[in-house]
C-alpha cells in the first residue's frame, strides 16, 4: 500500500509534464540556431521514458525523465554498442570547421562529437528559452531550470491549481538524445569514467527505452490479467530504497548502482521468459518475489547479468527489435563491479529479504520517506 502511486495524481502529473515540456521544446526549436552542417538544433519532439510511463513507479509521482532530440549533421552514425563514439568522416572537419571546433574533441587523431559539449550547449539553449515559456505558462505553473555540471538539466514545475492533488512539485530530467532510427537513441553521458576525462567526453550511451516499453506492453497482453510481475519490481525497488537508509558510504552508493532500476528490470525480464507466464498470477506474489530475489542473488555471485536487448536472440518475435540490437555484442551489466563488492551486495540483498518486515517497520516512518537529495 505504501508503494502504490495514485493513478489519479500520477495522471495529473504526467499531463502537466507533457504540456510544459512540449512548450519548452517548441520554444527551443523556434529560438534555436538554423539546422545545417554548422549548427545543432532541436527536432521539436521528445520521448517519455522511465517508470512513470512503464507502470512501475514507486511511491513518488513527482520525478520524470524526458528525451528531447537534437538534430545535427547527417554524418553521425553508431560505431559500437552500449557505449560508443560518433566519429567524423575523413575530410569532414575541414569542410565544417566551425561545427567541429564548437562540438567535437580529438581522439587518436580523429574528430568525435563530444557528449559533454552537446550537453553544455543543450543546457544553455534551454535556459535561453525559459523566458518565453514562463510567460505562456504563468497562469498554469511556475517553471525553473537547474543544472549540475556533468548531469542533464532538471526542469522544476510547480502547478498552480485549485485542486490539492495538482499542487505536487515535479522534477523532470531533460536528457539530450540523438535519434538513430528504429526507436533507438544515443544519450549524452556525464564526463566521468574509467577511460579518462577526454575519452569520456566523447562517449554516448545507447538508450532502448522504447524497446523496454514494447516488451512490457507485450508482457501485459500475454500474462494473466492479475499478473504480479510489475508489483514484484515495485516491491524490490522499494526494499532497495529502504535498505539504503541503514548503509554507509561507499557501500551505500555501490548498493544503489549494483541494484539500479535497469538491472532490476533486466533480471525481471530474464526470469519472466524462463517459465510460463501463468505462474505470475497475483496469488503467487510471494513465491515469484522470492524467485526474483534468488535469481538476482545468483547473478551477483556469478558476476554476470547480460543486457536483455543487446545481442539477445531469445526475445519473442512479437517484440520487434532493430537489427542493430540483435547484432550487437552482448554486454554484461555487472562487469564494472569487482567480485567482493558484488558478493557483499548479494549478501545484503538476502539479508534485506529475510528481514523485510523489520526493515519496512523501521524505515517507513515519514522522516525516512522524504525523497533523497539529488546530485
Amino acid at each position: 500500500r505504501q508503494l502504490r502511486v495514485s493513478p489519479h495524481v500520477l495522471g495529473h502529473s504526467k499531463a502537466h509534464v507533457g504540456r510544459v515540456v512540449a512548450e519548452l521544446v517548441r520554444a527551443a526549436k523556434a529560438q534555436g540556431l538554423q539546422p545545417g552542417p554548422l549548427a545543432l538544433s532541436l527536432r521539436g519532439d521528445f520521448v517519455r521514458i522511465g517508470s512513470a510511463y512503464e507502470q512501475h513507479k514507486v511511491r513518488s509521482p513527482d520525478c520524470f525523465d524526458i528525451l528531447p532530440q537534437p538534430r545535427s549533421a547527417d554524418w553521425l552514425g553508431p560505431c559500437g554498442a552500449f557505449l560508443c563514439g560518433l566519429r567524423a568522416k575523413d575530410g569532414w572537419t575541414r569542410r565544417c570547421r566551425p561545427f567541429a571546433e564548437g562540438f567535437c574533441v580529438e581522439l587518436q587523431g580523429r574528430s568525435h562529437l563530444s557528449s559533454g559539449l552537446v550537453l553544455r550547449w543543450f543546457q544553455g539553449h534551454l535556459q535561453r528559452c525559459l523566458g518565453a515559456v514562463r510567460y505562456r505558462l504563468q497562469e498554469r505553473c511556475r517553471v525553473s531550470l537547474s543544472a549540475c555540471p556533468g548531469h542533464p538539466p532538471t526542469l522544476h514545475i510547480l502547478p498552480c491549481s485549485d485542486y490539492v492533488c495538482c499542487h505536487i512539485s515535479m522534477a523532470v530530467r531533460l536528457i539530450p538524445a540523438i535519434p538513430l532510427g528504429d526507436a533507438l537513441y544515443l544519450t549524452a553521458l556525464p564526463p566521468e569514467g574509467p577511460h579518462g576525462s577526454l575519452a569520456a567526453e566523447a562517449l554516448w550511451g545507447l538508450n532502448a527505452s522504447r524497446q523496454e516499453q514494447r516488451l512490457l506492453g507485450w508482457l501485459k497482453e500475454q500474462a494473466p490479467a492479475a499478473s504480479c510481475h510489475l508489483k514484484c519490481l515495485q516491491i524490490l525497488k522499494g526494499l532497495r530504497d529502504l535498505r539504503r537508509h541503514g548503509l554507509e558510504e561507499p557501500f551505500c552508493s555501490q548498493w544503489g548502482r549494483a541494484l539500479s532500476s535497469y538491472i532490476l528490470k533486466t533480471a525481471l525480464f530474464s526470469l519472466l521468459l524462463q517459465g510460463p507466464l501463468e505462474a505470475w498470477d497475483e496469488r503467487f506474489l510471494l513465491e515469484r518475489l522470492e524467485d526474483l530475489v534468488l535469481y538476482l542473488r545468483d547473478c551477483l555471485r556469478k558476476q554476470v547479468l547480460m543486457d536483455f536487448f543487446l545481442g539477445n536472440t531469445s526475445i519473442p518475435e512479437a517484440v520487434a527489435l532493430p537489427r542493430f540490437l540483435k547484432e550487437a555484442a552482448p554486454v554484461n551489466l555487472l562487469s564494472a563491479f569487482d567480485g567482493p563488492t558484488l558478493d557483499l551486495v548479494a549478501f545484503q540483498l538476502i539479508s534485506t529479504w529475510v528481514q523485510a518486515p523489520h526493515i519496512i517497520r523501521m524505515y517507513s516512518s515519514p522522516r525516512y520517506l522524504r525523497p533523497l537529495p539529488g546530485p
